[in-house]
């Protein structure tokens, strides 16, 4: 059939099963909202108010769905403005689907000073996307959406991107359309030699552990990996953007200060869909100290040094983890108790971090077991990611290793619009939100059911409190904030504010049970400083108090 590019972009694309595109329109992009225009029976446009907000929302739809999430921006601008959001979905395993605006082709690369024209584009979106390309012809818009989204379903996930310059998208030609294959699967399957080792190293562990990361939650394996560690009673400590990959209820599940615990103890550990790199040191997240190490992984890069690797297994972290199982016969005898004893060790020392600890449990109570929390870098939304208790799979997103600072706003607000009806909440300091504050405007447009926490200590308290430990004083972390009851007024949002752990339980259960979007603030004192808890090796000095070891001496 004769279509423009802009109209084969929005066909293809409801053939390829996407329903939701957050963007924001501009002069390149007319001809795409036109052909987006025409099937808005089938897509829904939500169109922000920061391109930045428009890769937030993609990653956020697309880590609490398992879907593709996408995002359309102009040239440029448009493009650098959404780079810190693609850069979380890359750092995240996260299937965003960035489709780019260009300036028209035949000044493509010329330096002619087109409007929006930006040096090396391809290259930049490059460097957040694990692929990309780009359609000369509206004859090629289908074939490239086509590849785009069968490389964000295959291997690794991770964000690819996809460039349509102006004049493509309002020419006109004879188009076909592309039906995608049923029942395709781009997931890397494991070598079954390969199994078979893990299999037998696992099983004669002493005390074998599992460290599960990002890819768990990429892979939606959480059952996999729920049925392996049944079969292995093996603890299963969950990084800090694992979180949620197998819930906390599971009596098996530790976060990263349980691990603290039982790595000691342990004499064979399966890393699966984890880097396993301490973030801030670059050095692995535990010492190697003899300990067989095995990797499950679709990135071989992901168990290269500075980590050592016994063996090592390329797949689909819930194709690995089922086949794992399957080859695995006997049951192992219960850990309940040992995990029981962890669990009161680590609660031991959270409970000495008041407020903290206190506002997270009441946000727990105050959430439905399959409500989505969204954290940002802040100190509330750092202690939630450690004791928050996820209660289901997929259910608390973080901005990984990328720490992009006023993300939580953004992708709350996508995981709400992929998830109508079920609770959503972001966990924002005042700094946080200023990236953001913008998009209540989206949120009362679309009526998207996120709640919004904002912990206000009046400034960037986490690089107060850090510039404090190291300098003595903070220089530049002050904040002259807006009156938030009045921010939220303007956009016809509800506002409560709670100022102790009860009051915030009670207004976030007000504001889920009200539905649509609301704001809640709490103001905050000092604080306790929380990170000797959140590394083996506390970064800025800060060193552990911990009691001894409630499993006992490893060496014993």
């Amino acid at each position: 059939m004769k279509l423009t590019g802009g109209q084969a972009l929005a066909q293809q694309l409801v053939k390829e099963g996407i329903t939701d595109v957050f963007g924001v329109p501009g002069v390149q992009l007319d001809w795409a909202f036109d052909g987006l225009r025409r099937v808005k029976d089938q897509i829904r446009v939500i169109v922000t108010r920061h391109e930045q907000a428009t890769a937030y929302m993609a990653d956020g739809y697309a880590r609490t769905t398992g879907r593709i999430g996408t995002c359309m921006v102009v040239p440029g601008p448009g493009l650098l403005n959404a780079m810190a959001g693609l850069s979380t979905a890359y750092a995240c395993n996260s299937r965003v689907l960035c489709i780019s605006g260009n300036i028209f082709s035949a000044g493509v690369g010329k330096g002619h000073g087109l409007l929006h024209e930006v040096r090396n584009q391809s290259e930049i979106l490059g460097a957040v996307t694990k692929w990309r390309s780009a359609a000369k012809s509206p004859k090629e818009v289908p074939g490239v959406v086509r590849e785009a989204v069968r490389q964000a379903n295959s291997g690794k996930p991770q964000p690819v991107g996809l460039e349509i310059s102006h004049d493509v998208l309002s020419a006109s030609d004879e188009v076909d359309l592309i039906d995608p294959p049923a029942g395709e699967d781009g997931r890397i399957k494991p070598d079954a030699k390969e199994i078979a080792k893990a299999a037998s190293l696992l099983a004669g562990a002493r005390f074998p552990v599992i460290y599960s990361g990002g890819g768990v939650i990429a892979a939606r394996a959480s059952d996999a990996l729920a049925a392996l560690a049944d079969k292995l009673q093996a603890p299963v400590v969950m990084s800090d953007h694992g979180r949620s990959g197998l819930p906390d209820t599971h009596p098996l599940a530790l976060n990263t200060l349980g691990g603290r615990a039982v790595f000691p103890h342990a004499d064979v550990v399966l890393i699966v869909g984890s880097r396993f790199i301490e973030f801030n040191q670059g050095t692995p997240a535990w010492p190697a100290d003899g300990k067989t190490y095995i990797y499950l992984n679709a990135d071989p890069t992901d168990w290269s040094e500075p980590r050592t690797s016994s063996l090592s297994i390329r797949a689909d972290a819930r194709l690995g983890l089922e086949a794992l199982a399957a080859e695995l016969s006997a049951k192992n005898p219960s850990r309940a108790e040992d995990i029981r004893k962890v669990r009161a060790w680590v609660d031991h020392q959270a409970n000495e971090m008041e407020p903290l600890i206190g506002y997270t449990r009441a946000m727990r109570e105050a959430m439905p077991d399959d409500g989505i929390f969204v954290m940002d870098l802040t100190l509330a939304g750092y202690f939630s990611r450690l004791m928050y208790q996820s209660r289901k799979p997929y259910t608390f997103v973080t901005p990984g290793y990328q720490g992009t600072l006023g993300y939580a706003y953004g992708a709350g607000l996508g995981a709400a619009a992929g998830n109508p009806g079920r609770a959503v909440i972001s966990v924002s300091g005042d700094g946080g939100f200023g990236w953001n504050m913008q998009e209540l405007s989206t949120a009362r447009a679309y009526n998207l059911g996120l709640v919004s926490v904002i912990f206000n200590d009046g400034g960037y308290g986490n690089v107060r409190m850090m510039m404090k430990n190291q300098f003595g004083e903070a220089y530049g972390t002050e904040l002259h904030n807006p009156h938030y009851d009045r921010l939220a007024g303007a956009f016809d949002i509800p506002y409560a504010r709670a100022d102790e752990p009860q009051a915030l339980r009670r207004a976030l259960k007000d504001a889920i049970g009200r539905g649509g979007p609301a704001l809640i603030e709490v103001r905050l004192g000092p604080l306790p400083n929380p990170w000797k808890l959140f590394r083996l090796q506390p970064p800025f000095g800060q060193v552990s108090t911990a009691p001894p070891n409630p499993l006992g001496d490893p060496a014993a």
